[in-house]
């Protein structure tokens, strides 16, 4: 594989109703990039997303926002993929991740879906191997909550963490562009929490 992504997607539902739901937090990196780099998405229909074009530690890089909500991502990254004929090893898909605490991000490459049903329409329009950036939401406790916590905003302690969080991956993707897969996954995980790490998600 090749471990430099040419296309980040974050993953979230479109809409004002969903901008700062926990579910929603790969758009709010990926406008965090956008923004740092001067850089505008634009709605391609038929790409079924917002798409923009930054310089990202001197490499050209694409974000995606896909617009089908989440449950179809996959559909926007598939066509995505197909349009510009980007291998989907070159893929970086970021999402929130309920079985990581708020303030920690990962950095792992392929895998199964772990219930996230994002990445579980990715995999299945793309296959598995493609990079991904996990950010912790935390987990609210039992499987019928879950529907109602990733549709909701992080509360007030929650959030500074999960914009810490933010900040290394974004630092960490550009470590990604410049040193590759081993250095990004050295800067997230070596002053973490004592989680583990390797469980296949």
């Amino acid at each position: 594989m090749t471990d430099t992504p040419a296309l980040i997607v974050g993953l979230g539902n479109p809409g004002p109703d969903h901008d700062r739901d926990r579910h929603n937090v790969g758009y709010w990196l990926v406008e965090a990039i956008a923004g740092s780099g001067g850089a505008r998405f634009g709605n391609e229909q038929k790409l079924h997303g917002e798409l923009c074009q930054v310089s990202l530690s001197n490499q050209s890089v694409r974000l995606l926002k896909p617009t089908t909500f989440m449950n179809h991502s996959g559909q926007s990254i598939r066509a995505t993929t197909d349009y510009y004929k980007i291998p989907v090893e070159r893929v970086l898909v970021i999402h929130d991740d309920l079985d990581l605490p708020p303030g920690v991000a990962r950095l792992k490459f392929g895998g199964g879906h772990g219930g996230h049903n994002g990445l579980r329409d990715t995999i299945s329009h793309c296959g598995r191997d493609f990079l991904r950036l996990r950010i912790g939401i935390g987990h609210p406790g039992t499987r019928e909550q879950v529907v109602g916590y990733v549709l909701r905003p992080p509360g007030r302690d929650e959030l500074p963490k999960i914009e810490d969080a933010l900040r290394e991956g974004h630092r960490a993707i550009e470590l990604l562009l410049q040193d590759g897969l081993a250095a990004a996954q050295k800067f997230l995980h070596t002053a973490a929490p004592d989680i583990d790490v390797t469980k296949d998600l």
